[in-house]
């Protein structure tokens, strides 16, 4: 009765409220979830700029281990969402709990060896001196946090496919507020606006706190799942089968290679600031910490597009699972116009309150905010077409086409963006930098508008063809 109702409220249910009930949890669950992480940052500004550069300089590094993690749980999620909508229960049950045996093999395996070469890591990307030794350590802690992440990516994707999206956002509010409330106890020789003593642990204090709350949010998860009678499970259910488990990881290749796409634009982003910016009035140091910081508030806009994917995916997997091709199309028109909104209001925020959103990263001469102004200004330019182009990119693999999703996650990331900030960069120096992103925005849009296009005309005649019947 429990998935009936589920499903029953996903296929049939009002499309306006389907979409706002499933979709508006993950939005605040991803919000909060960048907010605890921004007020890490904040914290550790507080100690010095060297610690927070060393947090901020392994950051790459660690996301590229919880891409991973990510990927398989959007694979798993518009697979298991397809199958409950087509109501085959037995392979939705096999991919659910294949899923879950994918995301705690991957976390304790990736979490060890991150633990155990995490000064060879920090070696390579070129650090050293206290530096080494700061982001070191950070970064160890961090890697012990990494499977209860990834634990959670498994538990996320069985809650997402059946719409309890609820669930995610209370666990990720307690944990969120846990990680908040233990950053200064940890972090500080004084707990700040008390007189009462903290544990003076810097930014391994920060890494502690996060890892506990992290814990948190995956027991509070597991001790839920039992309520799933949809999904009774047996011991061999966790036995991985290479056909489940190549198409999770088929359909999870979209989002691992946005993520992995990102992180490797990020990595020339902040050479290409530091060369050119040598070159100019700005030198070196003001430009990376501009994009750092500007990356960072970005991250909030992405959070919550990538909130409305999340709600989306598993709505549109359910009816075109069940066939119902007309709420494929309602669901994803809808969601583009929400998509919108939201784009239009955070670009609003970064273009007319740039320089409130750099000083609460802390200080620094003209220089520093009047790079640090039209840095924001002009890289958050086309924000509002940006949304666009995430929830279409990810629209294909809802649909099980993974491969178009791929192609136009890693062609607006690699195949555009890159090249382009090469070119201005080249051509105009540090300020070439400025416009790259919008450019890129906007051939991506284009790009994906053709494949959207094409796509859904194919579910037009889907539709007719079940309707001439």
């Amino acid at each position: 009765m429990e998935r009936q109702n589920t499903k029953n409220f996903i296929t049939s249910g009002n499309i306006n409220r389907v979409i706002l009930t499933i979709a508006t949890p993950l939005m605040i669950n991803n919000l909060i979830r960048t907010l605890y992480n921004l007020t890490d940052g904040l914290y550790v500004a507080q100690l010095s700029a060297e610690d927070f550069a060393a947090t901020a300089f392994i950051w790459p590094l660690n996301f590229l281990f919880i891409s991973i993690g990510l990927g398989i749980s959007v694979g798993a999620t518009a697979l298991i969402a397809q199958y409950f909508g087509a109501n085959d229960l037995k392979l939705a049950k096999k991919y659910t709990w294949n899923t879950m045996a994918l995301t705690f093999t991957f976390g304790f395996l990736l979490s060890t060896i991150g633990y155990i070469f995490a000064g060879q890591f920090v070696e390579w990307m070129g650090a050293s001196g206290v530096f080494y030794e700061k982001s070191t350590a950070y970064l160890k802690i961090n890697f012990i946090g990494l499977f209860f992440d990834f634990a959670y990516f498994g538990y996320q994707a069985l809650l997402n496919a059946q719409g309890r999206t609820r669930v995610i956002t209370v666990v990720s509010t307690i944990s969120s507020i846990t990680n908040v409330l233990l950053d200064p106890i940890f972090i500080f020789a004084t707990i700040p606006f008390t007189q009462i003593p903290g544990l003076n642990a810097g930014i391994e204090g920060a890494a502690w706190a996060t890892v506990i709350s992290q814990m948190v949010s995956a027991l509070l998860l597991f001790a839920y799942i039992p309520k799933f009678r949809s999904v009774k499970f047996q011991w061999e259910d966790f036995i991985p089968h290479m056909k489940q488990v190549e198409a999770i990881a088929a359909l999870g290749l979209t989002s691992f290679i946005f993520q992995i796409s990102a992180l490797i634009v990020q990595i020339v982003s902040n050479n290409l600031l530091k060369t050119y910016g040598a070159m100019s009035i700005y030198g070196s140091e003001i430009p990376i910490a501009v994009g750092g910081i500007v990356s960072k508030v970005f991250v909030i806009f992405i959070a919550l597009i990538i909130g409305m994917t999340q709600g989306v995916q598993p709505i549109v997997g359910y009816n075109y699972g069940a066939k119902h091709y007309l709420r494929v199309r309602q669901t994803i028109f809808l969601a583009l116009k929400i998509g919108f909104v939201l784009s239009f209001v955070t670009w609003a925020v970064f273009e007319i309150f740039p320089l409130q959103i750099i000083e609460l990263f802390g200080n620094g001469n003209d220089l520093y905010f009047e790079f640090g102004i039209r840095y924001m200004r002009y890289f958050m330019l086309f924000t509002l077409i940006n949304g666009i182009t995430i929830l279409i990119t990810t629209f294909f693999p809802a649909i099980g086409k993974a491969k178009t999703g791929a192609f136009l996650s890693l062609a607006r990331q690699l195949l555009i963006l890159l090249p382009v900030m090469l070119l201005m960069t080249y051509i105009f120096g540090v300020e070439g930098m400025m416009f790259a992103t919008p450019v890129s925005d906007v051939i991506s849009l284009v790009l994906c508008l053709f494949f959207f296009k094409r796509e859904l005309h194919d579910i037009h005649m889907k539709e007719e063809l079940i309707l001439s019947k």
